[in-house]
């Protein structure tokens, strides 16, 4: 697994976790670079992972507003947490992170949903961000 895989698997864990407990993001991340200063193997990955979580934390309301545009028919709230949290992080990637191709983004947040998430989520999550990804061209 590639380095900004990693990454983004411990940013889902970060924003997955703050949904689930309705914790505020921004403390999430306090907490989480709190464990990462104490576990030297936790820091490899946790420079991208915080640099996601930041970026969501700082442009949240933007992705979200992104997410509700292209979601088609699927407010926010009733999205399963897992794509919920795997969209903010490919969103964010797509419309933040020139550094990230976009189908790059896009690939590595269906594979994660394919993996964790449900039997539609893949499709689902490849359906929002590639409109987005055409949106923001």
């Amino acid at each position: 697994m590639g380095a900004r895989t990693k990454a983004r698997k411990r940013a889902l864990d970060v924003l997955y976790a703050a949904d689930i407990r309705g914790k505020d993001l921004a403390e999430a991340l306090r907490e989480e670079q709190a464990r990462v200063a104490g576990e030297s193997g936790r820091a490899a990955s946790w420079g991208y992972a915080s640099e996601i979580v930041q970026g969501l934390i700082d442009r949240g309301s933007e992705i979200d507003e992104l997410l509700t545009t292209y979601a088609r028919d699927w407010p926010l709230h009733r999205m399963p947490a897992v794509d919920r949290a795997l969209l903010r992080i490919g969103a964010w990637e797509i419309a933040c992170n020139p550094a990230v191709p976009n189908a790059v983004a896009i690939s590595e947040a269906v594979e994660a949903a394919a993996e964790l998430s449900t039997e539609d989520s893949a499709r689902f999550v490849n359906g929002v961000l590639a409109r987005i990804a055409d949106a923001l061209g």
